[in-house]
């Protein structure tokens, strides 16, 4: 009998005090557990002092633990990856749409390039639907997606690249960088929380991300801009 092929792919999901929000994007990716495309949850934490452990344990999650900084969160992870495609997504973020058969067109027809969704908020409204607007149009134009829109890629082209960037804060900036010119939009969508975007303010908090990415983009250390971002 020939044993069942591994599933090719293996969510990374980074944490720090995630136990409201881990569970449900867990349960966004249901489908693609039944249809056997994920094989494996992989946690990456820095340092949560809530119930994150408990619930990624229910989930049956391969835990890593570190410092915290998303970045290197998200490396660590995908060093627990044993091969074949990674999808990084945040803990907050919820796939919706045929994100399962997107995905295997992607992996079938373009295995070199990294893929993200299409962003939309958990949020009614036209700030929303401005605020994801820009952020889809930026990723198309620019070929800059955030990490809320997720990544698909494979772990040996992050390999040749030199694996993903551990940085305190645009990190996601800098891989899609690094992928420019094969990065393509998946035909689904990632739902992400509202919940800093109601508390700051729409255009507070969208002006506020792009002055930040206009900084890195203009040279500015990674670390200070880190440090400035969670003062505000």
């Amino acid at each position: 009998m020939v044993p069942p092929m591994p599933a090719p792919l293996t969510v990374v999901i980074p944490t720090l005090n995630a136990a409201e929000t881990l569970g449900d994007a867990a349960a966004s990716l249901i489908a693609g557990v039944q249809g056997g495309l994920i094989g494996r949850l992989v946690v990456s934490d820095g340092g949560s002092t809530d119930a994150t452990h408990a619930v990624a344990e229910a989930l049956g999650a391969v835990i890593v633990t570190g410092a915290a900084g998303r970045g290197g969160q998200i490396a660590r992870g995908i060093a627990a990856v044993p091969g074949g495609f990674v999808l990084v997504l945040h803990a907050d973020t919820h796939l919706s749409g045929e994100w399962v058969t997107a995905i295997e067109r992607h992996m079938h027809d373009h295995p070199t390039d990294g893929g993200y969704f299409r962003l939309a908020f958990r949020a009614e409204g036209l700030a929303p639907r401005c605020v994801a607007g820009w952020a889809n149009l930026r990723a198309r134009l620019f070929g800059l997606p955030y990490g809320d829109q997720g990544l698909l890629v494979s772990v040996d082209v992050l390999a040749t690249l030199g694996g993903y960037p551990e940085l305190p804060l645009m990190e996601d900036v800098a891989m899609a960088r690094a992928l420019r010119g094969r990065l393509r939009m998946l035909d689904a969508v990632a739902r992400t929380d509202a919940g800093k975007y109601r508390a700051q303010g729409w255009l507070r908090r969208g002006g506020r991300n792009l002055w930040t990415l206009g900084r890195y983009l203009c040279g500015a250390d990674p670390a200070r801009l880190a440090a400035s971002y969670r003062r505000r």
